[in-house]
């Protein structure tokens, strides 16, 4: 008989409770032994209320022999999970700060305490991707991550490339549907989506990738004027997750990009994330569905449950050394940009002696949207910000083709 202690009981922790209940015909060796709850009244009449408490020392002198940590948060989740597994308990989280803050060190004390640390759930909610990554393509060298980790900001841009929307609008839907919370910076400015990253980089290229040093730009700054644009090219704008392996270092972003119309991550909409791997035995590989949500990580929290108790215990140990990260691509990439001048003619004149194929896709009174190629994403924002510098340009955003 395994005995499981559940840290959280919210919406992830009832989906857990809920597959436990919906399963036990096809596994019966499994037992809910505690629940550690911040505020007891809160959940009067949930089912296995007997096993509630608010107090942690009750909690872990109850025998267990898995934590699940569905806390959320960096604190006291850190400190609970670390003492669990200096008492040789395995533990499953669903906690993507934790891991990305914390990965390594725990990982490397329950190597220490011969207990295993899993988290399916960290990255793509009900999306199996560590899994796959850790085991099914472990032949492989993996080239490049390119994903939509975060369904929030996804439904956000689903619905101001189809419905015209300012950004204002799309976020107060999202928040009306509990979609985007009443705080919605760590989403909406990117975070989110980097720490997801972070995890899956650092196991795909097995050093460790601080998400801190990931190129972070939120889809805060958006108009309505950028979809238009994009929808001219034939492009659609997503949140795009991806990292790059080249040679010893890595490149990493977050940020809004242009997503071709047809392509795999441009048919993934509203709340729903997406991931393609690159291997290069394999090709490219594609898992897409609910990122977030009750049953869908509920069931990746489940799996990892199973795994434990079936023997299956394989988990990164990739979090020793930690990589050179790049924050901009150096490879050939095409962008559009918004350049805000009084000297359009002269502003085109220059930026064509540079970048001969420059492509004029719009133009207002005191504005040009350009697009070009370029071999490199810092040659070109080099030259805008010497033409600003000059004088010549008054401001300027770019929004980069997805690689």
């Amino acid at each position: 008989m395994a005995k499981i202690a559940l840290m959280g009981y919210g919406v992830v922790g009832s989906g857990l409770i809920e597959l436990i209940d919906n399963n036990k015909s096809k596994i019966d060796n499994l037992e809910v032994s505690s629940i550690l709850v911040r505020c007891l009244s809160k959940h009067e009449g949930k089912k296995y209320s007997e096993y509630l408490t608010d107090n942690v020392e009750e909690f872990f002198s109850q025998e267990s022999d898995i934590v699940v940590e569905v806390m959320g948060s960096l604190h006291p989740a850190y400190e609970y999970v670390k003492r669990a597994l200096q008492a040789k308990k395995h533990v499953v989280t669903a906690n993507k700060d934790l891991i990305a803050e914390y990965g390594g060190e725990l990982l490397s004390l329950a190597k220490e305490s011969g207990v295993t640390l899993k988290f399916e759930a960290s990255v793509g909610g009900g999306i199996p991707i560590l899994k796959p990554l850790i085991e099914s393509l472990e032949g492989n060298s993996i080239k490049s991550i390119r994903g939509i980790l975060n369904g929030t900001t996804n439904y956000i841009l689903t619905k101001m490339y189809n419905e015209n929307v300012d950004y204002e609008e799309a976020l107060k839907e999202a928040q009306a549907l509990g979609f985007a919370e009443a705080n919605p910076d760590s989403d909406v400015l990117g975070y989110d989506a980097a720490r997801k990253l972070a995890i899956l980089s650092t196991i795909a290229y097995k050093n460790r990738i601080s998400w801190k040093n990931i190129n972070i730009e939120g889809i805060n700054n958006l108009e309505r004027q950028d979809f238009i644009y994009a929808k001219e090219l034939g492009y659609r704008i997503k949140l795009i997750a991806e990292s790059i392996m080249e040679g010893d270092q890595v490149y990493a972003s977050v940020r809004p990009a242009l997503v071709k119309e047809g392509s795999i991550l441009s048919t993934i909409n509203n709340e729903v994330n997406g991931v393609v791997f690159h291997g290069d035995a394999v090709g490219e590989v594609s898992f897409t569905g609910k990122g977030a949500g009750m049953l869908p990580t509920g069931s990746a929290v489940f799996g990892d449950v199973l795994d434990i108790i079936r023997g299956r215990k394989e988990t990164s140990e990739n979090y020793l050394n930690e990589i050179l990260v790049n924050r901009y691509i150096d490879s050939e990439v095409g962008v559009l940009i918004r350049i805000k001048t009084e000297e359009k003619k002269n502003v085109i004149k220059k930026l064509r002696l540079e970048f001969p194929d420059l492509q004029l896709v719009g133009e207002k009174r005191d504005e040009l949207a350009l697009y070009m190629n370029t071999l490199g994403e810092t040659k070109i924002h080099d030259a805008l910000e010497r033409l600003k510098l000059e004088g010549n340009i008054i401001s300027f955003k770019k929004l980069l083709r997805a690689v």
